[in-house]
């Protein structure tokens, strides 16, 4: 899943570096299974009427949901988060490898690839642009020269490619939300550069004034929704200054270093607009300069803010400053991979099942394999896969169509799903909905020692009865603890926005989106297949098939009743 600390934006984007290739196990054919027991053997004369009921009553949703096994799951994973896939790096050898095993094991249980005009069906090859801090950027304030990854660090797939004087506009904590605007009084800031200070204002109680509950709220806890907000504005780069005394800029820049000189990736055809605002983070020395203030200034700043509630005009008038930024950069391919399942009577209705593939790669010589982050998901997905196709098999296919989708470049910013969603092989008016899978394989710190969870998040948003078959399904098969708490609109990690599903809810599809939460490992070279809990996963994996059955099989569509997105 996308990480949304800065570490984990520059943790986005990397180089895998070589490693021998690892063959995947032998492929294995779908097996056909003989008609399941319960289901009445041919009738006779004298045993039609006592053989009637039993296949009248036959729960076709468990046959083929047993069909997904922890085995299958294990299976899968251990080859797709092995070492020879090199952590499944966004348009690297490693994320290449894993499409064409997905794509091969679509072709080998029978599901047609959609993908008219490439050169596999199951692919849906695009464009991206993968870009790197060239050598030599340098920040000048006030005569002195500031020096890269030491004073100052950036990210973003802009920058400055010649040295540019510029004076930045202060916008305070750069926040804008229903009764709290530091953009208020700016007026129009198209095209210019911003200065902004990292977190946000606290009330009386030291807590913070626009969270819920105490609790910060999404403008202290991401940077990078300051940046969106900045680049919806127009701006064209935001310098943010920390000016915590707690913080230790040097030692974060040290600890950012390896990532930041990793590559960024965006589309290659990205309409003006679309690319973020570049983010540059400059030290407490440097800020104070920038801003032409001292430390007692500023904290006199932050407090009259803390005191008012609301933003204050700021006193400062921030110096002439001039940057140098360049990035390099080269193009490249890479790929989701789909396999469909045509329907019976309501085929033209399409079910999305997805997940994402890649994963961040190499990291200091360390391969990140991405078990649980996102390698459960995607082997979820190919057992559905798996199950739906015995079930059309043995002649009891969906009445809607299934598009298994399990897309790139998640970890990048959810490039690969929102360019499904930007260019569909199938009508987003014909989507009815999509069920997402994203980290399904561990438990939390909230669950340890508690029984069978999983959160789901979304369900609510758009379509009630959407939320309601999940209930059902739940009740009369797996029995979990469903945690709904992420959908709280005040959610500080704002997960809800953070993985595929919602590439599609911005279209109105209604989404529901299945996570076990973070752990330690999340991001970190630790995310291995022996740390998987495969029997909760395979519950969770279940989960999501009988609602799929469900949403497939149903007379009538699901209605959408919201507008939230």
């Amino acid at each position: 899943m996308k990480k949304t600390s800065f570490l984990a934006f520059l943790l986005a984007a990397g180089v895998a570096t070589s490693a021998v290739a690892q063959q995947a196990p032998e492929k294995t054919k779908v097996k056909v299974k003989r008609k399941n027991k319960t289901e009445a053997p041919a009738a006779t004369a004298e045993t039609a009427p006592a053989q009637a009921a039993p296949a009248a009553t036959a729960d076709f949703a468990r046959t083929y949901a047993e069909s997904i096994t922890q085995a299958d799951l294990r299976q899968h994973l251990t080859v797709l988060a092995s070492d020879a896939y090199e952590g499944r790096e966004t348009g690297e050898k490693g994320q290449k490898m894993a499409a064409e095993y997905i794509a091969n094991r679509f072709k080998e249980l029978g599901l047609q690839g959609p993908v008219q005009g490439s050169d596999n069906p199951y692919l849906q090859h695009f464009t991206m642009v993968r870009s790197t801090w060239a050598d030599g950027a340098t920040l000048k304030v006030g005569g002195q020269t500031y020096k890269w990854l030491t004073d100052f660090y950036a990210a973003g797939s802009t920058g400055f490619a010649q040295e540019t004087a510029i004076q930045p506009v202060f916008a305070g904590y750069g926040i804008e939300q229903d009764g709290y605007s530091d953009y208020a009084a700016l007026g129009d800031v198209k095209g210019k550069d911003l200065l902004v200070l990292i977190g946000e204002p606290q009330n009386s109680k030291g807590t913070a004034l626009l969270g819920k509950d105490g609790q910060g709220s999404k403008w202290g806890q991401d940077y990078r929704a300051k940046l969106q907000m900045a680049t919806q504005k127009g701006a064209r780069s935001v310098f943010f200054v920390d000016f915590n005394p707690n913080s230790n800029f040097e030692k974060m820049a040290a600890r950012m270093t390896p990532y930041i000189s990793r590559p960024s990736i965006a589309f290659k055809d990205a309409a003006p607009g679309q690319t973020r605002a570049t983010a540059f983070f400059v030290s407490p020395a440097v800020g104070y300069k920038m801003l032409g203030a001292t430390a007692p200034a500023v904290t006199k700043y932050t407090t009259s803010v803390n005191t008012a509630g609301k933003p204050v005009a700021g006193p400062f008038k921030p110096a002439k400053i001039s940057v140098k930024a360049a990035k390099k950069t080269e193009d490249f391919t890479t790929e989701n991979v789909l396999g469909y399942l045509e329907g019976t009577d309501k085929k033209d209705e399409i079910m999305v099942l997805s997940a994402h593939f890649d994963h961040i790669g190499i990291i200091n010589g360390e391969v990140h394999n991405g078990a649980d982050d996102d390698g459960s998901g995607t082997v979820t997905v190919l057992e559905m896969a798996e199950a739906f196709t015995k079930a059309k098999a043995e002649g009891r296919g969906p009445r809607r169509s299934v598009l298994f989708l399990t897309v790139t470049g998640e970890e990048k910013g959810l490039l690969g799903s929102e360019y499904y969603t930007d260019h569909p092989i199938f009508p987003l008016e014909k989507t009815m909905v999509d069920l997402n899978t994203d980290m399904v394989g561990r438990t939390d710190k909230d669950h340890e020692g508690k029984g069978d969870y999983v959160y789901v998040i979304g369900s609510d948003k758009l379509s009630s009865q959407l939320h309601q078959v999940l209930l059902d399904q739940n009740q009369k098969y797996t029995q979990m603890d469903l945690d709904f708490r992420f959908n709280d609109p005040e959610d500080p990690n704002r997960f809800y926005y953070r993985s595929d599903h919602y590439n599609f809810a911005k279209h109105r599809i209604p989404v529901a989106f299945f996570f076990n939460g973070v752990h330690d490992d999340y991001h970190g070279p630790g995310d291995e297949v022996d740390k998987i809990e495969f029997p909760q996963m395979e519950k969770r994996a279940r989960l999501v098939f009988y609602t799929a059955w469900d949403l497939a099989n149903r007379d009538q569509r699901i209605i959408v009743d919201s507008n939230k997105k």
